[in-house]
């Protein structure tokens, strides 16, 4: 059995919500477009060709499906077809398709009967009106763009990317020259209400779908009114005390012992660890500098003094490994946007390395290169998990939680707020202010004069 590519997965999930197919049953839905295109595959056909469907129904009931479920998967896969219309990627699908009639009543849930009635039909013949089924081609290609521009994060891309295509869903690939506030307002509405996503989801595609107004269509916003705000609820992040940081260290070994080590002990975001390279590392003035952190900005923390040996001894490690990487010929390790074409040698170049590389060489198959990568974030969060189960900690625990704790705890030790702002790299104070609730409070409260200190 297939498994069905993610990005698919996303609009497909999106697409049959907005279609108006009923909470609870998508699941079933996903299994027939999976079986669906396990057996286009099978018998090597492209699953856009929509003569497939009958023999498709045909090889359900010869299974022994029955016909409320054959009916089921009828409305799915024409579904999928109408995602790949609405997509612009069906234009190389036959102009009609005939579809073998079913005794029993199609099964169709009660709330997509209005929209099933309203849908274009699916033969070639008849033009796509602009309100529908434009190519948003362009769009996904300005928003790479422009946020490459921007030098903003992969992450930044993948997410604004995803609230994208939802928004295109919700539009029903609405021309983009058509696109207007009011599609804004009822997309964000209809997340609140229909999807009950949380206040910072719902802000989160706000953001996206401004950015892309702004920076690719070329419009304003203007004053959104008349949406549904999702309740936003005070957050107090979870933090671990020094007891139970040790306990869960001790759970750890090797490398990923002294990275949650690192996090902990110099408040840095699992991203920002792991992309750590020699050169970060002054062990003389025992000092780590972070390069691109979050929002581009650069800080520097002091290295804890209890760590040096263990950070030395991984340093001997990843020499060696590299003199091995060279003596193998290998092709360097990956490096962030011109610099290799600047400085042709840095990828193979110790200060460049990794350090904390994966165990194994990557494959490029576009160049036929092997590089080498660092320790992959969901490697690493998978012995995390583990270790918080073997320590017992009754908590909510992920690696951002050390990041929580080490402010904390600094401010537990009076350490001053603007400080721990720098040490974070907090561009505003009340981000850090928030850790003001996690610890009790001593300062002293009453008001008194400097001169009778």
């Amino acid at each position: 059995m297939i498994r069905v590519p993610s990005q698919l997965y996303s609009e497909y999930r999106t697409f049959i919500q907005v279609q108006g197919v009923k909470k609870g049953t998508e699941g079933l839905y996903l299994k027939w477009l999976r079986y669906y295109l396990d057996f286009c595959e099978k018998y090597g056909d492209s699953p856009g060709n929509k003569e497939n469907l009958t023999p498709f129904l045909n090889k359900l009931r010869t299974k022994h499906q029955t016909d409320l479920q054959c009916n089921q998967a009828h409305h799915a896969v024409t579904l999928y077809y109408n995602l790949l219309r609405d997509t612009q990627h069906g234009n190389s699908l036959p102009v009609a398709v005939h579809v073998q009639t079913l005794d029993a009543k199609p099964y169709v849930e009660p709330s997509v009967t209005r929209s099933l009635q309203s849908a274009e039909p699916l033969s070639g013949s008849t033009a796509v009106p602009k309100e529908h089924g434009a190519d948003w081609t362009g769009v996904f290609t300005g928003l790479k763009n422009e946020i490459s521009v921007r030098h903003y994060s992969t992450a930044t891309l993948k997410t604004y990317s995803s609230w994208v295509r939802k928004f295109q869903a919700f539009t029903r690939s609405k021309d983009p020259s058509l696109l207007q506030v009011d599609d804004v307002k009822h997309f964000l509405t209809w997340l609140a209400v229909e999807e009950k996503v949380s206040a910072s989801s719902q802000n989160q595609a706000f953001n996206a779908l401004l950015f892309v107004f702004r920076h690719i269509l070329g419009r304003e916003f203007g004053k959104v009114d008349g949406v549904v705000r999702a309740k936003r609820k005070p957050y107090i992040p979870v933090v671990l005390s020094r007891e139970e940081v040790q306990r869960i260290i001790d759970c750890l070994d090797g490398q990923y012992k002294l990275i949650v080590s690192l996090m902990y002990g110099c408040g840095l975001r699992i991203s920002e660890c792991l992309s750590l390279r020699v050169h970060n590392f002054n062990f003389d003035m025992k000092v780590l500098t972070i390069h691109d952190g979050k929002g581009k900005k650069d800080r520097t923390v002091p290295l804890p003094t209890s760590l040096l040996p263990d950070l030395e001894e991984q340093l001997e490690r990843v020499g060696d490994l590299h003199g091995r990487d060279c003596r193998a010929m290998y092709d360097g390790v990956f490096l962030f946007n011109q610099l290799e074409k600047k400085y042709k040698n840095a990828a193979k170049e110790l200060v460049w390395q990794w350090f904390f590389p994966a165990r194994k060489l990557t494959n490029v198959p576009e160049s036929g290169e092997r590089r080498r990568y660092h320790v992959h974030k969901t490697v690493l969060q998978k012995a995390l998990r583990k270790a918080v189960q073997k320590a017992r900690i009754p908590k909510r625990v992920t690696s951002h939680t050390f990041r929580h704790s080490y402010a904390s705890h600094l401010l537990q030790a009076n350490y001053d707020i603007r400080t721990i702002q720098e040490l974070l790299g907090h561009s505003d104070i009340r981000t850090t202010m928030i850790y003001t609730h996690t610890v009790k409070s001593t300062t002293k409260k009453d008001a008194k004069s400097p001169l009778d200190f």
